[in-house]
């Protein structure tokens, strides 16, 4: 594995130095595979993306990490359920029941609402807006919407319109049309979903531009790739990791991210015959693109779950060679390495 970055100044804007990454395969996810591709990053940022031979010609004087394997742009996590996050993800959503509580990676922590209007009302409002307020960058925060009471969704819906805040909710304890009458489905919004959904759900969350994430579960993959080619947005989740004995999280824990349920849901549908011919494709792109769409973090400066000019230099190298990419990164190679923001992170245990 190539050490940890470190270049001399580069010509060029600033004082930060470039940095190439470049390896036999690299997936974008905004535009297609690359064969002997890279990417130029300084800092945090992507500056470059393509032939590794048009990124080097660009900047000369940059020193190169040449990985073996994969270049991926890093996967999100739509709906966490592990306190460290998975090698080759680079955000994720998380519901916290104290705003200090820290992600550790990019991505949004969800305060979690789960009282009734009495409780609401009485002052667990206060203490959750006015801790929202505190926070200096507000768009890493959100709110979770884990009660019943139809007044306190509602005012949830409200209060994420006043301060801009990102909306989650669960499927398996709300029904989809009360979420709607409360008004919490929309763009900034989106549904964690353990259970089939029927056509007019599907409709609806369409309609409202509400992500749909897909967390490990009974849910059955024809129920994800109606999902799919109905042409909701469809993102995925993490689970546990494999326990050793003595109950301590295996080291090996590249089954616990996005890409386990994405390749779940390939095994049952290719196991029971045809399957749509870009099915791999488009499930890499829920575990990536699909995440993004899910935490409002896939266009503008900064945008995760892509590898393009202006793009945080987030991606996953995987142990993965072969003519069928796509494929290949649903059988769940090793992970080589997690790069976040252009530094590079251990593959078990980020720093």
């Amino acid at each position: 594995m190539p050490p940890a970055a470190r270049a001399g100044p580069v010509q060029g804007e600033g004082s930060v130095p470039v940095v190439i990454h470049s390896a036999a395969l690299v997936l974008p996810m905004c535009a297609g595979p690359l064969r002997d591709g890279a990417l130029a990053v300084r800092g945090d940022r992507v500056l470059r993306v393509g032939s590794r031979a048009a990124v080097r010609s660009a900047f000369p004087a940059a020193e190169e990490h040449r990985w073996q394997g994969m270049i991926v742009a890093g996967l999100v996590d739509a709906c966490s359920s592990v306190q460290a996050p998975a090698p080759g993800v680079t955000a994720r959503a998380t519901v916290v029941t104290d705003v200090a509580e820290s992600l550790g990676l990019p991505g949004i922590s969800y305060v979690e609402v789960a009282g009734d209007e009495q409780e609401w009302e009485g002052g667990e409002r206060d203490r959750v807006i006015t801790a929202v307020r505190e926070v200096e960058r507000p768009r890493v925060v959100g709110l979770a919407a884990a009660t019943g009471d139809p007044l306190v969704l509602e005012d949830l819906a409200v209060q994420a319109r006043t301060f801009g805040l990102r909306l989650l909710a669960d499927l398996g304890r709300h029904p989809t049309a009360a979420l709607d009458e409360a008004r919490l489905l929309g763009p900034l919004c989106h549904v964690t979903c353990p259970r089939p959904l029927d056509p007019g759900e599907r409709k609806l969350l369409r309609l409202r531009r509400t992500a749909v994430a897909i967390c490990p579960s009974a849910l059955h993959a024809g129920d994800v790739l109606a999902l799919l080619d109905e042409g909701n947005t469809v993102a995925f989740g993490s689970c546990p990791p494999a326990l050793e004995a003595g109950g301590r999280p295996s080291r090996d824990t590249g089954g616990c991210g996005p890409l386990a349920p994405a390749a779940a849901v390939r095994r049952e549908i290719r196991g029971h015959g045809p399957h749509p011919h870009d099915l791999d494709r488009r499930l890499v792109e829920a575990a990536t693109l699909g995440g993004a769409a899910a935490l409002g973090m896939d266009d503008g400066r900064g945008r995760i779950g892509a590898l393009c000019p202006g793009a945080r230099a987030d991606f996953a190298v995987y142990d993965a060679r072969g003519r069928y990419p796509y494929a290949l990164l649903l059988a769940e190679p090793p992970c080589l390495a997690t790069v976040v923001g252009g530094v590079i992170r251990d593959p078990a245990f980020p720093r």
